[in-house]
């Protein structure tokens, strides 16, 4: 019988597009502009951000990987008054610490994937880690290593399938390619289950927050889907009959150290 963990890494594995079309990429489609991660002017207190607060005594530390601008983290603080930022790319922990003076906060950030910078980050009160999952398919380490700089919680936001489940229908249009259909949030409970850790999970429905102008809708899909800007016209009419959503089905999980 297949693992949990080894399930979750193969599944992963057969969302990778064939390399005859990702050779055809003007752009890597899995490629995200800082400024999409630009911290919003307010952000939506979603149960995601209710958890990791429970959790943060006064004046805590919140370490946030894959933290972009560091809605998870700022949505927190206060309480919350240290915030630790892990990401690879560097115009994101740019952000991040820009964001944290602007709010009298203090920082630290840490470029690098996770778990391979974990040995260099500190603990902290509460570990948050929005929409990074899906991305990991070394999963059991990555989740070690969450759990082992957290002193309190852990926090984890996922959507409830791939979130590239959306564009399945313009890889199907534009490349005849199916995709896949998992894994899903079950499945990722039952990574959990199977590492031991006794973990909680809450349902929600969440906006987008990205790809918000038309314009961008339309451009972000033809980068997702490695098509080059001639065939713009194309993405447009495509979108006209298959638009991008504006929500999603998410989950929170979290867990408390013991």
């Amino acid at each position: 019988m297949t693992s949990a963990v080894d399930k979750w890494k193969s599944d992963l594995a057969s969302w990778a597009v064939p390399q005859e079309i990702l050779d055809q990429a003007e752009v890597p489609p899995w490629f995200h502009p800082a400024a999409l991660f630009a911290l919003p002017d307010e952000i939506w207190d979603s149960p995601s951000h209710q958890h990791a607060r429970e959790a943060m005594p006064a004046g805590g530390s919140i370490l946030d990987i894959g933290c972009g601008g560091g809605i998870a983290a700022f949505a927190i603080a206060p309480p919350a008054k240290h915030l630790i930022g892990v990401d690879p790319q560097s115009e994101m922990l740019e952000m991040f610490e820009a964001n944290a003076r602007e709010r009298d906060l203090t920082s630290e950030v840490f470029e690098g994937f996770w778990p391979a910078v974990a040995d260099l980050v500190p603990m902290a009160d509460v570990v948050t880690c929005h929409h990074v999952v899906y991305n990991v398919g070394d999963i059991k380490p990555f989740i070690e290593a969450l759990d082992s700089h957290a002193r309190k919680r852990v926090v984890i936001e996922l959507p409830l399938v791939h979130p590239m489940t959306p564009r399945s229908a313009g890889w199907k249009h534009f490349w005849n390619l199916d995709r896949p259909t998992s894994p899903t949030v079950e499945d990722f409970m039952n990574v959990m289950v199977e590492l031991g850790i006794s973990a909680n999970i809450e349902k929600f429905t969440g906006k987008i927050l990205l790809d918000e102008g038309e314009d961008d809708r339309v451009e972000y899909t033809r980068m997702r889907l490695c098509l080059p800007k001639s065939r713009i016209n194309e993405v447009v009419e495509f979108l006209k009959t298959d638009p991008s959503p504006t929500s999603r089905e998410l989950a929170v999980v979290w867990w408390d150290k013991v």
